[in-house]
């Protein structure tokens, strides 16, 4: 795994953004892997492994998160944001040369690639939405606002981890190394010698005011790549009857249910490599 960063725009001026890869920086084949709310790029470090053969695999920190920049304009966390700098980022990692660009998206990153998908020229040649649909129900926004931004303190490690295990717990069945890894690429220990969560609270402020139902249908509609939607079958964001509309509309997605796995499925097991790898070498 390298590691690098790539400057992006906002309001405010210029922040820079992290990002890990994998594989060979000159295969015509990258595949971006975007993260979700509170995560970080390092959640794909086990699928990038297993893709680094095939793909130059890379996975961005989304500013706010991991070890990107916070921005300076709290109001500027949002979706324009960070198109904008994922398009910096395509630019870097492509250097002007014609390569396939793949975009594997969790929740908060699926969204990103259903947006970027439906993009007039847009590079995507294939698309895999993890958990997120073109229909986001406003019963769902309300539990992830109960407790994104609240930054929690913890006095050891060994508690954020513990923590991580509870309010992640539809992740699925993990190993107890796979919940480490999780806990120890969010985590942030502060000055006090406190540990809490490597992310700027204010990325919370899309949850501010009334909130609603996130509609994307009509950018969905215009996505016309290949496209998987992976769904946790317990999941509260991408429901049973959305994720079914969306293999019968816009790109008609091959949609495969996960069991005993709901927001968000991690994408670490073999089962789970194995779904992505042959959707993505597929001819």
């Amino acid at each position: 795994m390298n590691t690098d960063t790539v400057l992006c725009l906002s309001s405010k001026g210029f922040h820079r953004m992290r990002y890990y890869d994998w594989g060979d920086p000159a295969n015509s084949r990258v595949l971006v892997c975007v993260h979700g709310l509170t995560r970080n790029g390092r959640d794909f470090d086990f699928l990038a492994q297993a893709l680094a053969a095939d793909f130059h695999v890379v996975c961005p920190d989304v500013v706010g998160r991991g070890l990107s920049d916070w921005l300076e304009s709290k109001q500027d966390y949002g979706y324009i944001q960070y198109m904008a700098d994922m398009t910096a980022l395509l630019a870097r990692v492509t250097g002007g040369a014609e390569k396939s660009i793949y975009w594997l998206g969790t929740s908060m990153g699926g969204l990103l690639g259903i947006l970027m998908g439906a993009t007039r020229n847009n590079p995507i040649r294939k698309l895999i939405v993890n958990d997120a649909g073109m229909l986001v129900p406003k019963a769902a926004l309300e539990r992830l606002a109960l407790y994104v931004g609240k930054d929690p303190r913890f006095a050891t490690l060994d508690a954020l981890e513990a923590h991580v295990r509870r309010v992640s717990a539809p992740f699925g069945a993990l190993t107890d190394e796979q919940w480490h890894h999780l806990t120890v690429h969010s985590a942030r220990q502060h000055a006090d010698g406190t540990w809490g969560f490597r992310y700027d609270p204010a990325i919370a402020n899309a949850f501010s005011g009334e909130l609603n139902d996130i509609d994307l249908s009509a950018y969905w509609d215009a996505i016309a790549c290949p496209t998987l939607l992976l769904r946790g079958a317990d999941s509260d964001i991408l429901l049973r009857e959305t994720a079914e509309a969306m293999t019968r509309r816009g790109p008609k997605a091959t949609l495969r249910e996960f069991p005993a796995v709901g927001h968000a499925p991690m994408l670490m097991c073999d089962e789970h490599v194995r779904v992505i790898k042959d959707f993505l070498l597929d001819a």
